[in-house]
């Protein structure tokens, strides 16, 4: 069964940013949103290449410099944001979990959580 957990309003992701949340309450962000304009990509914190690892260096440091690719900073693998493909690095061609989100009419932004 699923269920949708608020986790901001869409001002509060900024355009070409990213951001981790803790949706559950267990103490560290357990997944990652890009904002891409009104466009909006949550995966798992969770690289493919060794389960259970998060890819963020430091708070909501999700991203490459250029803010073009989702980096797992304990493998350096890079994932496309709107697929979450792997694109290089050691897991290629595997992919990122997607967390499916909803924007309501009040640009609320809720993750869709299963369990």
């Amino acid at each position: 069964m699923s269920r949708t957990v608020f986790l901001c309003r869409l001002d509060e992701l900024p355009d070409g940013q990213s951001r981790g949340f803790d949706p559950l309450g267990t103490g560290s962000d357990t997944l990652l949103v890009v904002r891409k304009g009104r466009d909006l990509h949550a995966w798992r914190n969770d690289c493919p290449h060794q389960a259970g690892t998060a890819m963020a260096w430091r708070k909501d440091a999700y991203l490459n410099r250029d803010g073009s690719r989702i980096v797992c900073h304990a493998h350096g693998a890079q994932f496309d944001i709107a697929t979450g493909v792997c694109t290089l690095g050691p897991c290629l061609g595997q992919a990122l979990t997607r967390v499916p989100l909803l924007l309501d009419s009040a640009d609320h932004v809720h993750a869709v959580i299963d369990g």
